[in-house]
């Protein structure tokens, strides 16, 4: 059977690609991965092998936005929180202190300007919003007009003045731990954290102490390191935190779309011609 096998589509990870497997393909020609992150992969191992790689970055990038918008505005006007008074068997009447934090004015800055972050940009425009941006390589003058965004060449600068911190970076050696104890201390202490790239970019258990002791406002996480965190993690006892499950790219639509994208790279493969979002070891 394995020598039939020339392609592997990933679904959320799925089948854990190692030595072993690949050892046993030997005419695997291409890995075609269900999303963008590929820190599940060890790129330069399976290169080796001569076999493929391709992701599916333009199927989930207006979801994946769509969801750090979501987190934002939901953490913003404390949507769970109110939720949970609202159907409480005891409510008569909503405290009048509990109260959200403006998202008009306010200053976003996003870590990580790919084209995720820059659709996160868009919407963000469209709120009203300061916008500020840390990336690797700045963008083009247009792009930034566009949006109305300010290039932060420094993480520092970013982290001092937003009021809102999206977290939108591929997980790599460099970006392990990007937003630590430092960083989170340079923040506001009003300013919300939220992570829709992957769990291990924050420093969880400096996090945690960042939000017990008021270093930072809050926080709204679509993914934790691990996933799911364990039932007695101190994240999921604190009332100014939202955690969904990495719900990322999960809309019908994209969930198509992935797979279509999948395919497109599958078949250029087998067939011999470039692959349309081919994705090359460091």
């Amino acid at each position: 059977v394995g020598k039939k096998v020339q392609a592997i589509y990933l679904w959320w990870h799925k089948p854990v690609i190692d030595k072993e497997l690949l050892q046993s393909l030997p005419n695997l020609k291409v890995i075609a991965n269900s999303g963008v992150g590929m820190d599940h992969l060890d790129l330069k191992l399976v290169a080796s092998f001569g076999v493929k790689m391709a992701n599916a970055p333009h199927a989930v990038s207006s979801s994946t936005a769509d969801t750090g918008m979501a987190l934002l505005l939901a953490s913003a006007r404390r949507l769970v929180e109110v939720h949970n008074i609202s159907i409480s068997p005891s409510m008569e009447y909503c405290e009048g202190d509990i109260l959200g934090v403006k998202v008009a004015g306010a200053t976003l800055g996003i870590i990580g300007m790919g084209s995720i972050g820059y659709k996160i940009a868009l919407r963000a425009k469209a709120f009203e919003m300061n916008i500020l941006y840390h990336n690797r390589t700045r963008r083009k003058v247009q792009e930034e007009q566009a949006v109305a965004a300010t290039y932060c060449k420094k993480i520092d600068s970013l982290l001092q003045q937003a009021d809102f911190v999206m977290v939108v970076v591929s997980l790599t050696p460099q970006t392990h731990k990007l937003i630590g104890k430092r960083e989170l201390d340079l923040m506001k202490p009003t300013a919300t954290l939220i992570n829709i790239s992957r769990g291990a970019v924050v420093d969880q258990e400096a996090l945690v102490a960042a939000l017990q002791t008021g270093v930072i406002g809050a926080a709204a996480l679509d993914v934790t390191s691990p996933e799911p965190l364990p039932r007695d993690h101190p994240l999921l006892k604190l009332k100014n935190v939202i955690v969904t499950p990495h719900l990322g790219i999960k809309t019908d639509k994209a969930s198509y779309m992935i797979t279509e994208e999948a395919v497109q790279n599958i078949l250029a493969a087998l067939n011999g011609l470039p692959l349309p979002s081919e994705v090359l070891p460091n």
